[in-house]
């Protein structure tokens, strides 16, 4: 990218291990069409330290002015073309020069890395704060197809930056601003949504993963697949294995656009719930949200949901958008938000409901 200054970036991960299968699922109890409120308890660190991952390493930061912003764009490869159809490159793609791991977080509002995609470019994550009380955005899980939750985290990184949002004393928020750099270096529309192996990561989640689904009502403007099992693309992997290393109370996960906030689980957890309803207090995004019969499997949210964690999907309002007044008062209530479950996870639920199509 022209302009682009280059800054060092440390890296944080897990040494390669066997990823053990974290199917940790949901009861399907409905009430009158709407779920029931079952209690989850979250579980103690060592139950989510048992799931290990692969966590790849390294990279550099680039950082440069995206078209239209005023906000460091920050990003990780040469500028977006949209191309027609997709061409999913080969894991040969040349890595980055990777720094040496380090187990030591950098200083706050400091990028470190949790790992590389298929492509070998870093996944960067932004820690704010230094309390107990952890909170995890992420955005670009769909790489270019939904590139303004990328722009979104950036603007929201130079907020917390310039002090004009404060995390509170006994918080600690960080901020992955993008899960798929290669889908976002590939094209701004449809063929930027799946990584470079073809998956869609949103599909690549244990609970309730299944090699394909029904595309009816689904997103179906290209060939995209789930991964050949749960984890099999290094970016999921990654996050898998940063947030078990954690005890993260709540996650935000980034769409787009315009079907509302969906809180994860299957049926919903209360504490999800809870964090949709209060994000739907300070915003217009539809909740419950729209619903055009989608059924989903693998998710990031539902498997965050099943293992105790407050977790929400938020789509934007358009695809070209980043609602930035909006979703400073999402990030505000966010920081603010307080779990109060002490239930046990749910048990096993065969499939997803039905909800709408991101």
């Amino acid at each position: 990218m022209q302009g682009a200054d280059r800054a060092q970036v440390r890296t944080v991960g897990t040494s390669p291990a066997t990823v053990l299968d974290s199917c940790v699922a949901r009861s399907p109890a409905r009430v009158a069409g709407r779920p029931s409120p079952v209690r989850h308890r979250r579980q103690p660190r060592g139950y989510r330290n048992g799931l290990t991952a692969l966590a790849m390493g390294g990279g550099v930061l680039l950082s440069a002015c995206g078209p239209g912003s005023v906000y460091p764009l920050l990003a990780l490869a040469a500028p977006v073309e949209t191309v027609a159809v997709p061409s999913w490159p080969s894991k040969a793609h040349p890595a980055t020069e990777q720094p040496a791991p380090t187990a030591t977080p950098t200083p706050t509002g400091q990028p470190f890395v949790i790992g590389s995609s298929v492509g070998g470019r870093p996944l960067q994550v932004f820690r704010f704060g230094a309390g107990p009380s952890e909170r995890l955005i992420v955005a670009g899980i769909h790489g270019g197809y939904e590139w303004n939750t990328v722009l979104l985290a950036d603007a929201l990184i130079a907020h917390l930056r310039d002090g004009s949002i404060q995390v509170p004393a006994g918080v600690s928020l960080f901020i992955l601003r993008s899960l798929n750099p290669d889908g976002e270096a590939r094209s701004r529309g449809y063929a930027g949504r799946a990584n470079d192996n073809g998956v869609d990561l949103n599909r690549n989640w244990p609970t309730t993963w299944q090699p394909d689904w029904n595309r009816a009502g689904c997103w179906n403007y290209l060939p995209i697949t789930a991964g050949i099992h749960p984890l099999s693309e290094p970016e999921t992997a990654a996050l898998l294995s940063f947030i078990v290393e954690h005890d993260f109370q709540a996650v935000i996960s980034y769409h787009s656009a315009a079907l509302g906030i969906f809180p994860g689980g299957d049926p919903p957890n209360p504490e999800s719930t809870r964090l949709a309803e209060a994000l739907a207090a300070v915003t217009d995004y539809p909740y419950p949200p729209l619903n055009y019969g989608c059924e989903y499997t693998g998710q990031f949210a539902d498997w965050s949901s099943a293992q105790g964690i407050a977790a929400v999907d938020l789509e934007l309002s358009t695809h070209d958008s980043i609602d930035l007044w909006v979703n400073l008062e999402v990030l505000r209530t966010f920081l603010a938000f307080e779990p109060t479950s002490d239930g046990p996870p749910t048990p096993p639920s065969p499939r997803n409901p039905i909800r709408a199509p991101e």
